[in-house]
This record gives C-alpha cells, structure tokens and sequence, in this order.
C-alpha cells in the first residue's frame, strides 16, 4: 500500500467512523431497536453484573467504533510515515490496519444490527481475526519505527 492510499483509507474510514458512532449514539441509543431485536435473548453478564442483552450489544457496537477510530488514526500515522520513508514492514502496518477496521469493527457491527448469525456467518468468530490483524499492524509498525532512518546526524 502506498502512501496516498493508506491516507485516503485513513481519510474515510475517519468519515464512516463518526458516521457509526453518531449512528449508535442516536439510531441504536436513542430508538428501541436493540430492544426490540434482542428482546427474545436472555440476559448477559458484563464485567460481573446482569444486564439485558440489548445493553451488551450496544457495548459491543460502540467498542468495534473505538476501536475502528483508534486504528484509522494509526493508519493515518503510517500513511505520514510512508510519505518520508516508504516501507515493506510499514505497508504491511498498513494493510493489517485496514483488515482489522474491516474485520473486527464490521463484524462487531453486523453482528449489533444484523445479529450474531447474519447470512449464516457467525460474527463473534470473525472479531478476533480482525483483531489479531490489529496487534500485528502494532508489532509491525513498531518493527519498522525500529528501522527508520533519523534526519539528524548524531542521533
């Protein structure tokens, strides 16, 4: 992945981002369809507590936007460091950035508004493949920070 398309990723995935949180905050939030949709499921129990199903999901869709803005602001973060020293270990950064908002952040989204089994996939299962992306696009970008060549003679 190049500089101009990791930036232009960054760039939309921004967008679609606070798009999908203002979505939950409002859509999800502030109508009953998570109430309705997961009326029929038992409760859940977050962190210890009981809490209806409705609840865990909303949790669920605003944990896959964090984490959906967190790596679009690393992908932006490598798209500047790909304008001054292209590279493979930063390209690979890049892609398992984009692969994680896409499999983590979307599965968790499909999973909210669609439900748990949408199209027969189960979207629970598909979270933590993107989220392993997500660790390594971090190891990744840590390797090739390692390499970068520094401006400044004597450092």
């Amino acid at each position: 992945m190049n500089a101009a398309r990791c930036l232009t990723l960054a760039a939309i995935f921004g967008f679609l981002g606070v798009a999908l949180g203002a979505f939950g905050a409002h859509g999800l939030n502030d109508t009953k369809y998570l109430e309705n949709r997961y009326a029929d499921l038992p409760a859940k129990n977050v962190a210890g507590q009981t809490f209806p199903a409705s609840f865990k999901y909303f949790r669920d869709f605003e944990t896959g936007v964090e984490y959906h803005l967190t790596h679009t602001a690393a992908l932006l973060a490598v798209g500047l460091l790909l304008l001054h020293q292209p590279s493979r270990l930063l390209q690979t950064a890049a892609w398992c950035f984009t692969g994680g908002i896409l499999l983590f952040s979307g599965s968790l989204y499909i999973l909210v508004i669609c439900g748990p089994r949408a199209g027969g996939i189960p979207w629970g299962a598909v979270a933590p493949i993107g989220g392993t992306l997500q660790l390594i696009g971090w190891l990744t970008l840590a390797a090739a920070t390692c390499r970068l060549r520094s401006n400044n003679p004597g450092t």
